[in-house]
Order: C-alpha cells, then structure tokens, then sequence
C-alpha cells in the first residue's frame, strides 16, 4: 500500500488490528523472502541479535508441554518447540504468514496447528498452557497489551510461564536508523504515541505502539502475572546482519530487544 504520510498519536484498539492485519497481509511475502533463512523453518531467534532458544532455554525444558506460540507469523518458532516435544498450538493475526506456515509444513512434512486471532481475545479455554511465548509476535502492534497479558494469564495453567520478547523501549528515543544517525536520540522517551503509517485511504495501515519499561513492568503485574527475569541480549561478535534499524554498529552502544519471563 502506498503511503500518505506517517505519524505519531494515538490509534484505539479496532483500528490498529485493522491496520497490523492489512499491513502483514501485504508484506507476508517479502518478509518471509528476506528474513526466512535467518529465523529457519523450524528455529526460534528471539530477535535480530540472533538469540537461539537452543542455546538460551528460556523457556527450559519444552518436552511434553503444552505451548501456546503468540504471533506465530510462519509458525517457525512453533516447529522447534514441537521438534523439542512440545504439544504446540499457534495463531498470528495474518492469514498470509499462517499460509506460509501451511507452505512450510506441507515443504518439510510437519503438521503445525495454526488458527488465525486477534492477541485481544484468545480463542483458548481457561488454563489450556504450560508455557506462552511470543518472539516479536503481537504485543508490540496492539492497542492494548493489558489485555492480551490478562488473556494470557487466563489461558495459562497456574506455575505455567510466559516469556515474550520485544523492540528494547528505549529505542523508541533514537531514530530508526541502522547507521550513525540512528546513535542520537531526536525524541523523548516518554511519549508514548503510536508510530502510525497513513495509508491513501486517510487511515492507518502499520501502527507500532511504545511502551516505556516501566509501563510493561506495571502492565505484567497487573495481569495476575509476576515478573521473574528480563534478558537484553547483546549483540554478538561476528553477526553482521542489519535488520531494519538492528545492526552491529547500534547493537554495540543500545540494546535492541527486551525479553521478559514472567509467572503465572
């Protein structure tokens, strides 16, 4: 979709689920062209740093759990954890990316179930889940993230654990920008209008909403769920990929990711 402009402010819940659904619909294609053979068909990166799952094992041990995947997009986060034992189930607000899920199973002979969602409103009964993760997936493109914790709160068992990862808050003060210009900040930090894209039509067709960390710490616990660690993965020596803003030069001075675990 072409652009009209792009802004700051606010967007209610109803238009940005409209926006992130048109908007992932139309980009599905190239982002599983440029970014599929980093995240793999069946691995699971907790962002641009390149933080393996297999290596990190944040979740811990995923065999014979029953996992709920949030914002699955191809579902390749969702094809480890059932690689690993885990019972899996995964939905994304795209029905594009879940077609990439269907291509990518019917590619590699695996068989991921998939439903297509809104964050908002799990269609899961009530503490269906030993585990709930989501890399990337979801709560940044949604109006009202408290909601989607208290969803996932409710469809977690209790001692289930939740582990989620997004962009790093304070990347919000500096430019979205993968060179030098991206290494001083232009804004405030505590704005917490949404990053709007203008779509012909005058209305919104991407919209990315900022949290500061304190905002995500008070949404956990307001939840019911308590915060039991936050990783901020370092970029690591030798990984010279640029994702959009993410590269070796920004990741030396900024964190780019944060991960939280949390408890129900």
């Amino acid at each position: 979709m072409s652009l009209a402009g792009v802004g700051r402010h606010r967007v209610d819940a109803a238009a940005t689920s409209r926006a992130n659904r048109g908007w992932w619909d139309g980009a599905a294609d190239e982002y599983q062209a440029e970014h599929g053979e980093f995240l793999r068909d069946a691995g699971f990166v907790w962002g641009p740093e390149g933080l393996d799952e297999a290596d990190a094992r944040l979740l811990g041990d995923v065999a014979g759990r029953d996992v709920l995947e949030i914002g699955c997009g191809a579902g390749q986060c969702g094809r480890w954890l059932a690689g690993q034992g885990a019972r899996v189930a995964a939905f994304d607000l795209s029905f594009r990316q879940l077609q990439h899920s269907g291509r990518i199973d019917l590619e590699a002979g695996s068989a991921l179930p998939v439903v297509q969602a809104d964050a908002e409103v799990l269609p899961f009964a009530d503490q269906t889940f030993d585990l709930a993760c989501s890399a990337y997936g979801a709560l940044p493109f949604v109006a009202d993230a408290g909601a989607v914790l208290a969803e996932i709160h409710r469809v977690l068992r209790p001692g289930g654990l939740l582990v989620f990862s997004v962009s790093h808050p304070i990347r919000w003060a500096f430019p979205d920008d993968p060179g030098p210009a991206g290494l001083t900040s232009d804004r405030s930090y505590f704005d917490r209008s949404a990053y709007v894209e203008i779509g012909e039509d005058g209305r919104p067709s991407y919209v990315e909403h900022h949290r500061t960390m304190a905002d995500w710490v008070g949404l956990i616990t307001a939840s019911g769920l308590v915060l039991r660690g936050l990783t901020e993965p370092e970029w690591p020596p030798g990984h010279d990929r640029e994702w959009g803003g993410w590269s070796p030069l920004r990741g030396r001075h900024l964190p780019g990711t944060a991960i939280f675990t949390c408890a129900r």
